[in-house]
């Protein structure tokens, strides 16, 4: 049976990230973007005195914070590539780390940097950045500037969870779990899970995916490449049972 690697990420990520994976896993794999959360923009900044070091943990921070302000004259520390590159292309003066809050925070320490710190962030996070900041004795505060709204997944989505052939399905943080599994009215499809972190993976119900794995690294590419090898796995484990 063909295998269905099913997106759930907000767009226009979902989008971007079909793209790379069917170039990497190939045309005879099906893609469905099925979300199940949305950006929306909301949050007022604080007054701005421009000596602030800017921390953007997504491309949204960035987006959300171009979207009320049209300031570009900051430097900012930004979780990973992806991020960086969209700071950059705003104006903003981008420093990449590597891909999750304690390598930002250490990159931060290592360049000594001073701040005062503005992290420009969603309404859900997975790391206090700012208590952080705060404790090793910084000026630093936060501010929301999008949320990530719940939104029903699909019926085609709970359809391939409940068909016959195999899903992968790539998670890009515990929310986006929770909330993948509280949609999901019945799950019968052999499901493979890819997670960004540890803290995703432990998210995912004990005994729901046939197999789950960790990508190496928080970021889009070490997914993509998870991805990659669970379809591979889903295919020859699919293939055995044929071959019986």
């Amino acid at each position: 049976m063909p295998v269905t690697i099913l997106i759930t990420r907000p767009e226009p990520e979902a989008g971007r990230f079909a793209a790379r994976l069917r170039t990497v896993c190939g045309p005879e794999t099906e893609v469905l973007c099925a979300p199940v959360m949305r950006i929306a923009w909301r949050g007022t900044l604080p007054p701005l005195r421009g000596d602030e070091v800017l921390i953007f943990t997504s491309r949204h921070g960035v987006a959300g914070f171009c979207h009320q302000t049209a300031a570009r004259d900051f430097t900012c520390y930004c979780v990973g590539e992806a991020t960086a590159k969209a700071a950059h292309a705003q104006g903003l003066t981008a420093i990449a780390c590597d891909g999750d809050a304690a390598a930002l925070l250490d990159r931060i320490a290592q360049d000594a940097a001073t701040g005062p710190f503005l992290h420009l962030r969603g309404a859900h996070v997975a790391a206090d950045i700012t208590g952080a900041l705060q404790a090793a004795g910084h000026v630093a505060q936060e501010t929301v500037v999008y949320d990530q709204q719940p939104q029903d997944m699909g019926e085609a989505a709970r359809r391939a969870l409940a068909g016959e052939g195999p899903v992968i399905l790539p998670l890009m943080s515990p929310r986006s779990a929770r909330l993948v599994f509280s949609q999901a009215d019945h799950i019968h499809a052999p499901l493979f899970v890819a997670a960004i972190s540890r803290n995703a993976a432990e998210a995912v119900p004990e005994g729901a995916a046939q197999k789950l794995s960790i990508a190496q690294r928080p970021d889009a590419e070490a997914m993509a490449d998870a991805v990659h090898d669970l379809v591979k796995t889903a295919k020859r484990l699919e293939g055995g049972k044929r071959a019986q």
